[in-house]
């Protein structure tokens, strides 16, 4: 069988003919063997019978290069994108989007439902995501009856169980379609500071020996005798293997990584892309190039080096995209989101180590991920095979959990369902006592737990949890006689903080509030803090000593700890409220840009669902203001 002049693979085959037959298809095959094709024959198919097609990605940056790809492949005017905070082009046939508004849609039954043939779930494993995994599993359970899905990812150990979960709860067949081999056949190996590229067998045989000044009893304490392994001796014994992408799990290593490369003179430079980098920022803002992150890639750029992380200006990123995919990048130093979904393969991953931070331990990845970012290794029709080196410390050496990580992907998908407050308001908004006791069955969580008779269960784990948030709905007006009150109907719009923006926003708590003083609340709830964060300058005045008093007064709002930090988020919201731009507020803090610039689009997201809960007119008035002076402060930053 052919599409598109290729002549296709037996598994995309077998998914094309489920999609024929209107089943949904679970795709698990290595990356890079061409499984977004599927989603390819899915829009193409539709497009052309005016059927709506939806295409879901777990992260912005995939949703933003899934858009470009598909207005090149289909035609601007057929694509429409939907991400929070960027809303285009919504009445389109195909529409890209998070998976997170692709939930929050079809849990309230938003119009754009309508005349839906298939949602694309791209790296349907984030189902496994302790944090976000349920937003998957509640976009299936409350999609509508004549949906059909594409699930698509790298490895399920247990697409079977997946696969017979679906079908339980939406009364359609789902087909599983497994491959297994790679287009492009993976070499693994690992890098021994001693050694140099070896077998992990290797390096536990050297591993093992003891330290000879230990035995003879010259030091009291055991200590490493290697230094940890270095990523340019590693890039020294490849330089026939590249390009490569070097996962990196700390954006600041990213940067010195790419700088000290640059240093050891490894590489002549090349002037093309010296070229090609005053091409694409010529129309650029001079305050762009004159951040220390550009005047760094600038000086590593044209020796073929690069670094890419979230933290970096959006037209940055691109560039090094751009350069990446021409194939004029040598060494590309990146965090692991360069693993998700965005399709730019190299010969060669290297990993500096095989353990992350994951925002409260160091530990070692777990196969998925390893496969995820290792799979990035070989490009199809170009390299005869892939190559992962993974720099291996022997201080943090353990034979049995690296070889359980890097040997097979045998981890599974498991449920993360949890019952958050906007999903009890809107099954009791939406669906009778029946229907609720069903929804709060069709978990995966239950279906895993009890296999095909988990609809015979009459109460689990998430019934209770739906009574308890329903007695505290009650206590704060939320919910009457099992019907919404005007505060639980606002709130069935929020889908983060969904009481706390209540209580801010549904009653008359901000009657008499300036856009300055709105923007400095949705501040306070949209702010992460970090402990390296600093705030060079503060901005006292009589609206932010009068905001802080009505909290103190407010007995729900003065036990939220984030409204603390309103002194120090002056330094981002009063240089907005005054017209300033992006780079006058960099001047203020520490933060990264891309860090800087994300905070600005969670104040937009909520903004906007603000703006859709409310009924208030004047509130709506205002809240646009704070739309405008936003994106006005991001004016000469945005790429989409």
């Amino acid at each position: 069988m052919k599409y598109k002049n290729l002549t296709l693979d037996e598994f995309q085959i077998q998914a094309i003919e489920a999609i024929e037959n209107n089943h949904s298809v679970v795709v698990s095959a290595p990356t890079g063997s061409g499984k977004t094709l599927i989603a390819d024959y899915i829009i193409n198919k539709d497009l052309h019978k005016g059927i709506r097609v939806i295409y879901t990605a777990p992260i912005k940056a995939l949703s933003n290069q899934k858009y470009k790809d598909f207005c090149k492949e289909f035609g601007k005017e057929k694509i429409g994108l939907l991400t929070g905070d960027i809303v285009k082009n919504q009445s389109a046939p195909i529409l890209i989007m998070t998976t997170e508004i692709y939930r929050n849609m079809a849990l309230s039954k938003d119009r754009i439902m309508d005349n839906i043939s298939y949602v694309i779930f791209d790296e349907i494993h984030y189902i496994n995501d302790i944090e976000r995994g349920y937003v998957w599993e509640e976009s299936i359970i409350f999609s509508k009856s004549n949906v059909r899905f594409l699930c698509l990812s790298a490895t399920i150990p247990n697409a079977m169980e997946f696969a017979s979960w679906i079908e339980s709860i939406k009364k359609h067949k789902v087909e599983v379609i497994v491959h297994n081999e790679r287009e492009v056949p993976l070499e693994k190996r690992f890098f021994d500071s001693e050694l140099g590229i070896t077998t992990l067998e290797g390096i536990r045989e050297v591993a093992g020996i003891p330290d000879y000044n230990y035995i003879m009893g010259r030091r009291r304490f055991r200590s490493p005798r290697l230094k940890a392994p270095s990523h340019i001796a590693l890039i020294k014994e490849i330089k026939e293997n590249l390009p490569c992408l070097f996962f990196n799990f700390s954006r600041k290593k990213c940067q010195d990584s790419a700088f000290e490369l640059m240093k050891a003179n490894l590489f002549e430079t090349n002037p093309e892309i010296s070229s090609f980098v005053r091409k694409k920022l010529e129309n650029s803002v001079k305050e762009i190039k004159e951040l220390e992150s550009s005047r760094l890639l600038m000086r590593t750029l044209p020796y073929g080096i690069a670094f890419h992380h979230a933290g970096l200006m959006p037209i940055i990123k691109e560039l090094v995209e751009e350069l990446f995919g021409k194939g004029l990048i040598k060494v590309l130093y990146t965090t692991e989101t360069f693993a998700v979904g965005i399709n730019m393969p190299a010969k060669t991953v290297c990993f500096e180590s095989l353990r992350k931070f994951d925002g409260a331990n160091f530990r070692f990845l777990n196969s998925k991920e390893y496969f995820q970012i290792a799979g990035r290794a070989g490009r199809r029709g170009i390299d005869k095979e892939g190559f992962a080196y993974a720099m291996i410390d022997r201080r943090d050496f353990d034979y049995s959990a690296i070889k359980k990580i890097t040997d097979i992907d045998k981890d599974p998908i498991k449920s993360q369902f949890r019952l958050s407050v906007n999903t009890a308001l809107n099954l009791i908004k939406g669906h009778d006592k029946q229907e609720i006791g069903t929804i709060l069955r069709n978990n995966f969580h239950t279906f895993q737990k009890f296999g095909k008779q988990f609809d015979k269960i009459e109460k689990n784990i998430f019934f209770y949890s739906f009574e308890k948030i329903k007695k505290k709905l009650v206590k704060l007006d939320y919910l009457g006689e099992n019907k919404l009150t005007d505060k639980g109907e606002f709130s069935s719009m929020i889908y983060s903080d969904e009481i706390l923006t209540g209580e801010l926003f549904a009653t008359d708590f901000y009657l008499g509030l300036n856009e300055y003083q709105i923007l400095m609340l949705l501040a306070g709830l949209c702010y992460e803090s970090r402990e390296k964060t600093e705030f060079y300058r503060e901005y006292q005045s009589r609206f932010l000593n009068d905001l802080k008093k009505a909290i103190r007064e407010n007995t729900y709002l003065n036990k939220e700890p984030r409204f603390r930090n309103l002194d120090c988020l002056t330094a981002l919201v009063h240089p907005c409220y005054h017209n300033k731009t992006i780079f006058d507020i960099l001047e203020n803090t520490n933060m990264l840009e891309g860090d800087l610039i994300r905070f600005f689009r969670q104040l937009l997201d909520r903004i906007n669902q603000i703006k859709q809960a409310t009924k208030d007119q004047s509130l709506q008035q205002m809240l646009k203001s704070c739309q405008e002076l936003i994106l006005n402060c991001l004016r000469d930053v945005d790429v989409i």
